[in-house]
């Protein structure tokens, strides 16, 4: 089984950048990002592109994760989930 390190895709740290200045709440260290805002707790998977493939972890969130979760590129994406 291929093992994956956890990387950080190249857009995040711009995205993480803006969303602070936002006074938007951001937590790094949970494969990728966790965001709070007005209250509510969003999981965030940031990706390079649309066609950037999932680690086998992140699929396995991507089915049984229960909350907030979403696979983003951009700030803009984010934007929109969080209204």
């Amino acid at each position: 089984m291929k093992k994956y390190k956890h990387r950080a895709d190249h857009n995040q740290a711009e995205i993480v950048r803006d969303l602070r200045k936002m006074g938007i709440s951001v937590e790094l260290g949970h494969d990728d990002i966790l965001v709070g805002y007005r209250g509510v707790t969003y999981w965030f998977e940031i990706k390079q592109n649309k066609k950037s493939p999932l680690t086998p972890s992140e699929e396995k969130r991507k089915v049984e994760w229960k909350g907030q979760y979403f696979i983003v590129t951009s700030l803009d994406d984010i934007l929109k989930e969080i209204k």
